[in-house]
């Protein structure tokens, strides 16, 4: 049970599943019977948390971690490209402007949307990703993107958002569940962290930028800036992005 809290271990103790293993949480003796007591600073990254749960309870899983990935369907991916109207007459450039959590995990749209510009003048398609709920910030961006991006945010099921963002080149992202979908199907991936940590959940692809300004008061993860500022957001320059995606794409190409 990933969650550490109480309600989601009460489900799979009612369904009688004989093998219950999760950390302590909130005091869920007795609902789990495979315990396991969570040292945040010996482990930080979350993946290694949760691969922790699939041994006996302290036992470290081994080290690294091997890769995962998701498969792409050819034919769903083929429906999806005509359904939405996309070619592949362009390299493409999928942005996540989203981010579950809040918005202090979100790079701004103004920003997001002066990088479309600039990659749309170099002759990229710039493709966004995201849920019914990031369909409105997908419309700013490409509504400020003067025609550089194309706003899919709200228009695609998870399996056809995989799918398609198997076909970029670079996925730029904010820390989301987004971001770690690009590195399942092996994409290179420029990954935005304001609030959050990428020594906690950094994208586990095999070629990635991390982007911070590494102000004072980053991270802090609050849902939303304590301070009132965000510069930790705002401060993050589309030109620094450009360059990071530059180096991306060659390392991608080494």
């Amino acid at each position: 049970m990933l969650p550490n809290t109480f309600k989601s271990a009460l489900v799979p103790f009612f369904a009688n599943i004989p093998p219950r293993s999760g950390f302590v949480g909130e005091l869920r003796y007795g609902l789990l019977n495979l315990v396991h007591k969570l040292d945040e600073k010996k482990t930080p990254l979350m993946a290694e948390r949760y691969a922790r749960l699939a041994e006996k309870p302290g036992t470290k899983p081994a080290l690294p971690l091997p890769h995962t990935g998701l498969a792409v369907g050819e034919v769903n991916l083929a429906i999806a490209l005509r359904r939405l109207g996309l070619s592949r007459d362009k390299p493409v450039v999928a942005f996540c402007p989203g981010a579950e959590y809040g918005p202090s995990k979100r790079w701004p749209a103004r920003h997001f949307a002066a990088l479309a510009r600039k990659l749309s003048a170099l002759g990229y398609a710039v493709w966004l990703f995201g849920s019914e709920k990031d369909r409105a910030i997908g419309e700013e961006i490409a509504v400020a993107s003067e025609g550089g991006a194309t706003n899919l945010c709200g228009r695609t099921d998870l399996a056809s958002a995989i799918d398609l963002i198997s076909l970029a080149e670079v996925v730029v992202s904010n820390d989301s569940g987004l971001m770690h979908v690009a590195a399942g199907v092996g994409r290179p991936v420029v990954a935005l962290y304001g609030s959050s940590s990428p020594g906690h959940t950094p994208p586990l692809a095999r070629v990635f930028r991390i982007v911070r300004t590494g102000i004072e008061c980053s991270p802090c993860f609050a849902r939303e800036c304590p301070l009132g500022h965000f510069k930790c957001m705002n401060e993050l320059a589309p030109e620094r992005v450009m360059e990071e995606i530059a180096a991306v794409r060659g390392a991608a190409k080494s």
